[in-house]
């Protein structure tokens, strides 16, 4: 047996890291086989939290505290979600609480401040930054969309750009446009509620709709880009998994100057018509090692929603992943027999 020390500044830090009912250290326990708990320090300036377990296990455990200390002292909040997420970082060797948690992105309208929560996010961030087009794929929940538009508010603000500009292909996932009410834009809004909300979310209801009335913030569908040239813009391409490779080239080749591009999509997630090749599947393969074009894929680790929603992707993966495996043997078996 093995005794491990994460030392903390103070009584209100070791709160934070154990959690509302000390659930926290619950999961980490649960997670690597140990026992924690907490030794007072003498002085009352902080705490001792004692690891015991097998050596590699008590250390494991150890990274995973440390790591949440260095979250709770960059001012991060500490849920299950974050608890679930570093544990999985350990286990693959990936955690290197030296690193900050990033910069602040941007302010949302009521203060809050929107900075990257995993190593995958941030990765995203500086791939933003540093290449004119980026193309982000990964699973819901993982803030593909979200991060853009923050990162399209900041440029705004800071004049780096005179105008955003969001779009999305208006494909139905088992709904025809037809069936909906009302006019052409009342039709296409549910497409773009999630780009309204996000705007909404770092601008405010009031001042949104002031860039709009401006024009310096534009939401339409994607075959309203035909035939323009955006110049000075922060351009977010949402859903990009339902572009067909036409409408994905059309896109792409709108860019102006002093622009910047993001693509969005999740591969997984295609709405396209059966034997439809989706145009962000081939852009990734085509566009990658192209200078100035960043292509960055999350992964499930970097979902930030709900536990559940992680699980929930890890178990259609399986699911495809079988399936298709099912299908290649049944082919396979089918060609046997017929040169039989």
């Amino acid at each position: 047996m093995a005794e491990k020390i994460v030392m903390t500044k103070s009584n209100e830090a070791t709160a934070a890291i154990f959690g509302a009912f000390d659930l926290n250290v619950k999961m980490i326990e649960e997670a690597f086989g140990v026992r924690i708990s907490n030794r007072n320090r003498e002085s009352g300036d902080g705490d001792a939290i004692v690891i015991n377990g097998d050596e590699a296990d008590a250390d494991m455990a150890a990274r995973a505290l440390e790591y949440l200390k260095h979250m709770t002292g960059e001012g991060e909040t500490v849920s299950e979600t974050s608890v679930e997420y570093v544990i999985g970082l350990v286990r693959d060797n990936l955690d290197k609480t030296g690193e900050s948690f990033g910069e602040v992105i941007c302010i949302t309208n009521r203060g809050k401040p929107i900075k990257a929560k995993t190593v995958g996010q941030k990765k995203y961030v500086k791939a933003i930054k540093e290449n004119t087009v980026v193309l982000g794929l990964g699973p819901a929940g993982t803030g593909k969309t979200f991060l853009a538009v923050a990162m399209a508010t900041e440029a705004l603000r800071n004049k780096t750009v005179s105008r955003i500009i969001l779009t999305r292909p208006a494909v139905e996932a088992g709904e025809r446009l037809g069936f909906l009410p009302g006019d052409l834009q009342s039709k296409i809004d549910p497409y773009l509620r999630p780009l309204y909300d996000a705007l909404f979310e770092m601008l405010g209801p009031e001042n949104y709709q002031r860039h709009m009335e401006r024009g310096t913030i534009e939401i339409a569908p994607l075959a309203y880009m035909r035939g323009r040239t955006l110049d000075d813009s922060f351009i977010i391409l949402d859903e990009a998994q339902n572009t067909t490779p036409e409408q994905m080239k059309m896109f792409l080749t709108r860019l102006g100057y002093n622009s910047k591009a993001v693509v969005t999509g999740d591969l997984s997630q295609t709405d396209l018509p059966l034997g439809k090749k989706s145009g962000l599947a081939i852009a990734r393969g085509i566009l990658k090692g192209i200078e100035g074009i960043g292509v960055f894929e999350f992964s499930e680790r970097d979902v930030v929603r709900h536990s559940l929603v992680r699980k929930i992707i890890n178990a259609y993966d399986k699911y495809e992943r079988e399936s298709a495996a099912k299908g290649h043997h049944y082919k396979a078996r089918k060609k046997e027999d017929e040169a039989k």
